[in-house]
């Protein structure tokens, strides 16, 4: 006979995430690891990102102050598709040519034929998504997806909206990610949330957080879409803060232009750098841990609910074993945080 789970133990060395026992059937949330990178343009390693979360989740506290005991729902860690592991491969090698050029075409057929391949595989990986966040979804599980790069969401994105049309998305980031197919890649990292607000008819706003890294188109698109992409930029934030002004109210009137319904969407580097150093584009500035919290607390205490989320750009870096990297301890703490402040969504404060 097994004995009981203890929370407060240290976690058994063939535990799942967090050191919980739960399996997919008996787990509330499913995390869906995606590890691929493909297209990063600066510094890769964040397909390492979700084997290193999960190696640091095994240190996390269960009992969290803010949320309670998100344990208690089930949290497991899906096994990655090996479809995922041999298209970022493939992917990559295909794709750093094109990377060191800039994104110019030579004029060679290799050329283009790697550009078309490396963009059908990234549809391919936006349908695997999609179909994997669709069944947890049919299944009532909080979805969360662990990537990789940001452009790993996308799938998650429509599967999300096409069960909740009128979908709002909070995304958390120092850039916009509103670039038309950067460096031709039309899956890229830095193209999400172009091709979120563009191909998703079912995302009803997007309220962008931490942006401080943007180029003047993509700062014209927010200009110009009439309110469905509005953004809380990183300057007008540290003014605020430097200041003295209540934070609080200034993310109480911001969530409130959010829909009922939302999927929070996370890129690590809209925290300060100091929190995730080994990131593929850092840059300074940035939320720090506490104040992301304060806008996910109040997004929860507003009544609406977070239907599911994801969070990437976690990169281990170049550390002895991915357990030492304080990346990966920080992006295991904040996926715990996300998964305790959905579950919260779904019931009201703990």
């Amino acid at each position: 006979m097994s004995a009981p789970f203890d929370p407060s133990a240290a976690a058994p060395e063939d535990s799942g995430i967090f050191g919980l026992p739960h399996g997919e059937d008996d787990a509330a949330v499913h995390v869906i690891p995606v590890p691929f990178d493909a297209t990063t343009s600066y510094r890769k390693g964040t397909a390492k990102g979700p084997d290193a979360v999960f190696q640091a989740s095994k240190q996390v506290d269960l009992f969290d102050v803010l949320t309670g005991r998100p344990y208690e729902a089930g949290i497991a860690m899906l096994t990655p598709d090996a479809r995922i592991v041999a298209w970022n491969a493939e992917a990559s090698e295909l794709a750093q040519p094109i990377i060191d050029a800039g994104g110019v075409d030579d004029g060679t057929r290799e050329f283009r034929d790697a550009l078309a391949r490396v963009n059908a595989i990234g549809a391919e990986l936006n349908e695997l998504v999609e179909a994997a966040c669709s069944r947890a979804f049919a299944a009532g599980k909080l979805v969360g997806l662990l990537g990789g790069d940001h452009s790993t969401p996308f799938g998650a994105f429509v599967a999300a909206a096409k069960r909740w049309p009128g979908l709002g998305l909070l995304h958390f980031d120092a850039h916009a990610d509103l670039r038309v197919a950067y460096e031709g890649f039309t899956w890229s990292h830095a193209s999400i949330l172009h091709n979120a607000t563009t191909r998703i008819a079912g995302i009803e706003r997007v309220l962008q957080v931490g942006l401080r890294d943007l180029s003047e188109p993509e700062y014209d698109a927010i200009r110009t879409s009439r309110g469905r992409i509005e953004a809380v930029f990183d300057a007008d934030w540290a003014f605020a803060r430097a200041e003295g002004a209540n934070l609080r109210a200034i993310v109480r009137r911001a969530v409130e232009r959010l829909p009922q319904r939302v999927w929070v969407t996370f890129d690590v580097d809209g925290l300060d750098p100091t929190q995730c150093p080994n990131t593929g584009t850092p840059v300074p500035g940035g939320l720090s841990f506490n104040e992301a919290m304060l806008w996910l607390d109040e997004l929860t205490k507003s009544g609406r609910e977070i239907v599911g989320f994801d969070l990437n750009e976690v990169s281990p870096g170049d550390t002895t074993s991915d357990v030492d990297s304080w990346d990966a301890v920080v992006g295991a703490r904040l996926l715990y945080r996300l998964i305790g402040f959905g579950l919260a969504s779904r019931r009201g404060r703990p």
